[in-house]
């Protein structure tokens, strides 16, 4: 999208406004609320879609182009950038929303303004909220509706019910609900929508519409940087007590030299038995394993569902993916078996046996060492993070997972493209903020990181080069857990596949037609 200097906007905005006033009103040319109701004739009405020139920052003269001829059905919302910089539409009057109020639904906000985040950004981006609501005519706010818990069937109940009148988009998360709904056409193509554009950097930073998109079509979108996901926390005491600094590894990491055989080596000098009872008491690595594989395998450059251009592929078996597969759960089955482990343990056990400092290594999300609401804050030693280490065949790299944006379908084209419309303007990067990288200002001024990984390791996993998106959460009715819960087993692997080979092939058969 167009970056725009507000002051040069209602400049020219009221300079227009006195334009229209002294050529008085024509029938259809002054500025009227679009409407939701769709158009009644079976033929979309063709308009003319101004053109759109940059007029020249010094303030001369333009040359004119000629109008294109687009065709855009009355129903539609249409909006285009003119020469000055303002939303118009395809008659060339700004855009008048009418005074519309769009709710962006999620399970995490606490208001739009938050009294005790006025920052200079915050207030910088406050102040262009406002002024692209007076600009045109609309509200909106983030708002908790639900929970973490519920969203997926909030959203599917919703798109399900007639119109209710509000103007909604929804903030979900990976869910087989959620995937299920895009399957079944519960959510916009968003690429339908006018006042969309994904070739637009806040949306090639994060790749998220790549991932809920299929066949040329795209359901779920965000705006942005992307979270820092799987990486390796570090307990430098343990380390230190093995005669290793940690300064090694962020050496290794910052040389592109961090590497599966590397953090081997390590494990292999960690884990040992410091009281001589026969049993292991300090130990190389936990994580919860589920949560690491698809990070183990695109560190060697592997898949377990791919994507082309006829739609998602099966991938388990490539080369690839089965070193990862292998080489992981080796890893685990070395390394990650305690014996101080309780049967009956939860899930999240390894969280507390990390905090315990009797491990060396946490194979972790980012989120877990921010801020007080975390469980690594407070611990009692220091800790290091760097990326998760690359595989022969691969990179240092993170599966990048945002929370994914969907507009429902039992909406109106218009009324989606309106709320398409606002959400990309209140997404764009705001003015001569336009580098602001939230994410590494967050871990900088909350995260409980030392300076390496705040300086370092964080800015590497938000960058294109060391991300990626998955596919397998996105395929409706792929139980991954059926590879998930037999890779830390004394279990053929190969025979593990061969029982979900077919099943999986099945079920992305049918995801593709």
């Amino acid at each position: 999208m167009k970056k725009r200097n507000l002051q040069r906007i209602f400049a020219a905005f009221m300079a227009t406004a006195m334009a229209v006033t002294a050529a008085g009103c024509s029938s259809g040319g002054g500025d009227t609320k679009p409407t939701d109701t769709p158009a009644t004739t079976d033929t979309p009405a063709t308009t003319t879609a101004p053109a759109t020139t940059t007029a020249p920052d010094n303030g001369g003269e333009t040359t004119p182009e000629p109008t294109a001829t687009v065709n855009i059905p009355a129903d539609e919302f249409y909006a285009v950038l003119n020469d000055e910089g303002i939303y118009v539409d395809q008659n060339g009057n700004k855009i008048d929303l009418g005074g519309i109020h769009v709710t962006i639904r999620d399970w995490f906000s606490n208001g739009r303004k938050d009294p005790d985040q006025q920052n200079e950004y915050d207030q910088a981006q406050y102040a262009y909220w406002d002024e692209m609501e007076e600009l045109y005519n609309f509200t909106f706010e983030k708002k908790t509706i639900g929970d973490w818990g519920t969203v997926p069937g909030d959203f599917v109940a919703y798109a399900t019910a007639p119109d209710d009148g509000e103007y909604y988009a929804f903030t979900l998360r990976d869910d087989a609900a959620v995937t299920s709904a895009m399957a079944n056409g519960l959510m916009y193509d968003l690429s339908t929508l006018h006042a969309l554009d994904f070739s637009e950097k806040k949306f090639t930073d994060n790749m998220l519409h790549d991932a809920y998109g299929k066949n040329g079509h795209i359901y779920c979108m965000y705006a942005g940087y992307p979270e820092p996901r799987t990486g390796v926390y570090m307990n430098k005491k343990v380390l230190k007590d093995a005669n290793i600094d940690f300064n090694e590894i962020y050496d290794l990491q910052k040389n592109d030299q961090w590497t599966w055989e590397k953090f081997e080596e390590y494990c292999a000098k960690i884990q040992r038995d410091t009281d001589a009872d026969g049993v292991d008491d300090v130990f190389a690595i936990c994580c919860n394993e589920g949560a690491i594989i698809a990070t183990a395998v695109a560190s060697n450059g592997g898949k377990l569902v791919g994507k082309d251009s006829s739609g998602y592929t099966y991938n388990v078996e490539d080369a690839n993916t089965l070193e990862a597969l292998n080489w992981i759960r080796n890893l685990f089955i070395t390394y990650d078996r305690h014996p101080n482990k309780p049967e009956d343990a939860q899930w999240n056990y390894y969280q507390d046996e990390f905090k315990s400092g009797t491990v060396a290594f946490l194979l972790e999300d980012e989120y877990a060492g921010m801020g007080t609401w975390n469980y690594l804050y407070g611990v009692d030693f220091e800790y290091g993070f760097v990326m998760f280490p690359k595989g022969p065949q691969g990179k240092l790299i993170n599966c990048w997972s945002n929370n994914p944006v969907c507009i429902p379908t039992n909406y109106s084209k218009m009324k989606a493209g309106q709320i398409a419309f606002v959400w990309n303007l209140v997404t764009d990067p705001v003015p001569d903020w336009e580098d602001y990288n939230a994410v590494l200002v967050d871990a900088r001024l909350n995260g409980n990181f030392d300076d390496r990984a705040k300086n370092e390791t964080i800015p590497m996993m938000v960058t294109s080069e060391h991300g990626t998106v998955t596919y397998h959460g996105i395929v409706p009715d792929l139980d991954v857990t059926q590879l998930l819960w037999h890779i830390n087993e004394n279990e053929d692997l190969s025979a593990v596949i061969e029982g979900f080979r077919d099943q999986w092939k099945e079920i992305i058969s049918k995801a593709n037609q």
